[in-house]
């Protein structure tokens, strides 16, 4: 069975008296964090890190307490541009490296593209692309951005620009040369976009910042801020504190516009964060690229005004990366297409209509090693090795944690319910089923790996254009990555 939910496509059956007709469709912004820990956040209890910006975001708008992401980069993209489990079309596995031949498919109907469709004229990146570069097709002028601002490859120097010697930095197609931090860059262009974008239109700026992903590189006055700390501990606080800084230019851009009500913003991490450099998941288990809470469990939180999403209160159900298409969509009054995974939570966040029962899914294979997770209820089943087949080579590991009682995974309760664990990984068995071919395990291929100049991939660059959107529940002609 696919868990699959149509959705309403009436505006104001969505949004009631909170969004009259005389509003109009809501600006969206996302900013997306890398590698940000659950708790390195004041909103969720941090206490090294000065973060006042996404702070007042979160006491002005909705602490999204149970938010999940996938346990690293690429897949939490994927899903977030299609809403569907990136399994379903060979993106959750593993993150894409320099040297992968992989992208996101043209069969996918992405977040831009919809909002094209729905009348959003201006449809903006400025960030970490991440979603391939091998050919043009998986770029983001091809999937539905009128403009992009950024790097393709995660990883790249916030000094240089540059990923495996080459300047992985571009306007559009063109690669450009300019000096300055990268999170500064972004931050600055992002604002920027905000002041000048027209009254009356509007408009979608997703802004994927690199930071505070590694390479740890930090701005000698965010340094000088944190002298109790030492190595990348220090740094890594810097860059969180140069990220909370380069957020509070773009939100300061919203809210001095006239629509400011009207302008709906999403912040989350990509995943969780990294212990060893000083991040902090508290009060969960894990860390980046484990299916662990640690890893899935991220720190998120949206404020719309004119949606009635306000007031710094905390929603704790469960949602994550795959509703954001949907939820988006619904407050845009577009339809989603039938076949996505995700749910519009807008109705659940104005305590209007509940969640529906589902179960959510988490997935790595980046090495060697393969992890996954289902959640159902309260329950979380873990597995290691070889869990989706029926009779697997291997007799795979698995662990159950009730995530009520336990959120810090603390106690495995496997042996004691064996029931339980059998319906779960049932369920993960079918979550296997929906797997396609895709990008690989993370070094495969790299061996004489040669970046091209500049990262200009598939001939000289292209104009910018105006992607087309499909309409929502068509597909458009499927192409086979080299």
């Amino acid at each position: 069975m696919r868990f699959l939910l149509r959705f309403v496509s009436i505006f104001g059956l969505f949004l009631g008296p909170l969004v009259g007709a005389e509003s109009g469709q809501p600006n969206v912004l996302i900013i997306l964090a890398d590698d940000l820990g659950f708790a390195d956040v004041g909103f969720n209890g941090g206490k090294i890190i000065a973060t006042p910006n996404l702070d007042r975001l979160a006491a002005t708008g909705v602490n999204l307490t149970d938010f999940r992401s996938c346990p690293m980069c690429s897949p939490t993209r994927a899903g977030l541009m299609t809403g569907r489990w990136p399994a379903r079309f060979g993106l959750m596995r593993a993150v894409i490296p320099p040297w992968s031949r992989f992208g996101l498919p043209a069969a996918e109907n992405t977040l831009a593209e919809l909002l094209g469709a729905a009348g959003y004229g201006e449809r903006v990146i400025m960030g970490k692309w991440h979603l391939g570069h091998a050919q043009r097709g998986f770029l983001p002028l091809a999937n539905g951005f009128t403009r992009f601002y950024g790097h393709y490859n995660g990883a790249i120097s916030y000094l240089t620009h540059e990923r495996d010697g080459e300047v992985d930095w571009h306007e559009n197609e063109r690669t450009v040369r300019e000096t300055g931090y990268a999170t500064d860059l972004l931050g600055n262009a992002a604002a920027r976009f905000v002041r000048e974008a027209a009254a009356g239109q509007p408009w979608f700026l997703y802004v994927p910042f690199n930071a505070p992903h590694s390479p740890f590189e930090a701005k000698e006055q965010d340094l000088q801020k944190y002298p109790q700390l030492t190595g990348n501990h220090r740094t890594y606080a810097a860059m969180v504190d140069s990220l909370d800084q380069a957020i509070g230019r773009i939100l300061a851009a919203v809210e001095a516009r006239a629509d400011a009500a009207n302008t709906l913003v999403l912040f989350f991490s990509d995943n969780g964060g990294i212990l060893n450099v000083g991040s902090s998941n508290v009060p969960y288990r894990g860390a980046k690229l484990t299916v662990y809470e640690g890893g899935t469990r991220v720190c998120a939180a949206m404020r719309w005004p004119a949606g009635g999403v306000v007031g710094g209160k905390r929603f704790d159900q469960r949602i994550g990366y795959i509703d954001v298409l949907p939820t988006v969509l619904a407050a845009a009054g577009a339809p989603a297409a039938e076949n996505v995974d995700g749910l519009n939570f807008l109705p659940a966040l104005r305590g209007t209509t509940p969640l529906p029962e589902r179960p959510w899914f988490t997935y790595l294979h980046q090495s060697a090693d393969a992890h996954a997770s289902v959640h159902l209820r309260n329950w979380k089943l873990v597995a290691h090795g070889d869990f989706f087949p029926e009779q697997p080579a291997t007799k795979p590991a698995l662990e159950l944690y009730d995530l009520t009682a336990d959120p810090a995974e603390k106690s495995d309760l496997a042996a004691r319910q064996p029931a339980i664990v059998a319906r779960l990984h049932a369920r993960l068995r079918e979550f296997g089923t929906w797997q396609q071919a895709g990008v690989s395990a993370y070094n495969e291929g790299s061996a004489g790996f040669v970046p091209p100049k500049d990262w200009i991939v598939g001939g000289p660059p292209a104009s910018p254009r105006e992607a087309t959107a499909p309409k929502a529940g068509k597909k458009k002609k499927a192409s086979t990555p080299d």
